[in-house]
């Protein structure tokens, strides 16, 4: 009883000291890791899907339990009834039900293959979670991104907006030329309001997935910008059909049903009841009775008919959903594989060409604007179009993020990690 006491303390130490260093561990900015390992840490989907499987694994402990055995009592030529003593002949015994050998095993193989199936449901709630969280993350890197350019311009159009009032009231210029600044200046500021907005509803999401307040203070830390993944398809396709969760879990249910199959034919083999009990007749000296009774196979053609057949049957239908599956996988790799291609492609053209054109033009402007050859709206206009065209390289990248993120999905695993880390 005291090691048990010690035992249960030391546990209970080590768990205090376990959360202590989780708490300590997520203190200050969130990196995407901290946040992944969070949400399959609290999130209530996966808690659910833990308890689930402990619930699996408890029927593994109940296919493998033996029968109870009975104890028998039968009083018979009794003078009235319920008149025990003065019973004429009485049994008292118990009886044992002995399996035939191999059906608690088999029984215990398919609890076993069930576990299994719960397990790849857990694996794939968990390929999904991981997906939501860095889709999440990333968008609240992309609206933060967005606010500091829409600053920007909030900035510039402020700065016009005093200097065109300076010259109204100096009489250089007319009263129409400080209403243009004002709309300007009203138009960056709603546009900032809208991507801090963005940022709040992201930030919210991505609380919500980690199961925390959605509103709570959050602060993550990353880039958007990812060096370039160099991808094999074909070998991406063959390593989802060995790490994707569905891939494991059919392969559990077809072998539930083959050994359902298997525990099917061993029904034609009878179990056994085992009685010992003491025989007591009235007048004669108590002797002891030993029963043996075993189930006869007699309808034979019902398990042929009836569980016999259903397995086939199943075992047919899943052959058809794994060719169906196996697929269904390899084209979400490819166009997943497409996608990132394509978002990497657009992410060169933006640093390539778009970025630099769209940067020589604004300060082409801006040294007309100080040579006073433009005015102040043209100067904006030109540094609107070099931030629509930064907000739109943020996109870019934000899509690369997220299309490299769902092609781990499909493949079931982390590409910086690699496949030696995959569920």
């Amino acid at each position: 009883m005291i090691q048990k006491k010690s035992r249960f303390v030391v546990l209970a130490v080590a768990g205090v000291f376990g959360m202590l260093r989780a708490q300590a561990a997520v203190e200050g900015p969130l990196n995407l890791e901290q946040c992944i390992d969070l949400a399959l840490r609290q999130n209530p989907l996966v808690l659910s899907s833990v308890e689930k499987l402990q619930a699996s694994r408890a029927r593994e402990s109940q296919a493998l339990a033996l029968p109870q055995p009975s104890l028998d009592f039968d009083s018979d030529l009794q003078p009235r009834p319920l008149d025990f003593k003065r019973s004429g002949e009485s049994y008292v015994g118990f009886s044992q039900l002995l399996e035939f050998p191999g059906k608690r095993s088999v029984r215990a193989k398919i609890a076993a293959r069930e576990t299994e199936e719960v397990r790849s449901e857990m694996d794939l709630l968990k390929l999904d979670l991981g997906f939501q969280v860095k889709q999440a993350f990333f968008g609240v890197l992309l609206a933060q991104e967005k606010i500091k350019y829409a600053q920007q311009d909030l900035e510039l159009t402020e700065d016009f907006l005093g200097k065109a009032e300076l010259k109204r009231a100096a009489g250089d210029i007319a009263e129409v030329e400080v209403m243009r600044a004002r709309v300007e200046h009203a138009r960056a500021n709603n546009a900032l309001k809208i991507v801090q907005n963005e940022k709040k509803l992201a930030a919210a999401m991505l609380n919500y997935l980690l199961a925390r307040k959605k509103y709570a203070s959050l602060e993550i830390r990353g880039e958007l910008k990812a060096p370039p993944v160099v991808l094999d398809v074909e070998m991406l396709k063959q390593q989802a059909l060995q790490f994707r969760p569905e891939i494991k879990s059919i392969g559990a249910v077809r072998d539930k049903e083959a050994l359902k199959k298997t525990q099917a034919t061993l029904s034609y083999f009878p179990d056994f009841d085992l009685g010992l009990s003491r025989h007591r007749v009235a007048g004669a000296p108590a002797a002891w009775d030993f029963t043996l009774s075993l189930s006869v196979p007699l309808f034979f053609w019902q398990p042929r008919q009836g569980p016999i057949a259903e397995a086939e049957a199943n075992l047919r239908s899943l052959e058809r959903e794994a060719d169906h599956l196996r697929d269904t996988i390899a084209l979400d790799v490819e166009e997943s594989a497409l996608n990132a291609a394509a978002a990497s492609d657009q992410i060169k053209l933006f640093e390539e060409q778009i970025l630099t054109q769209a940067e020589d033009v604004y300060e082409i402007f801006l040294f007309k604007f100080q040579k006073g050859e433009i005015g102040g709206i043209e100067l904006i206009d030109a540094r609107r179009s070099l931030n629509e065209a930064r907000k739109a390289y943020a996109d870019a990248l934000f899509n690369y993020r997220v299309t490299i993120a769902a092609l781990e999905k499909s493949i079931g695993y982390s590409l910086e990690r690699g496949p030696h880390e995959a569920n």
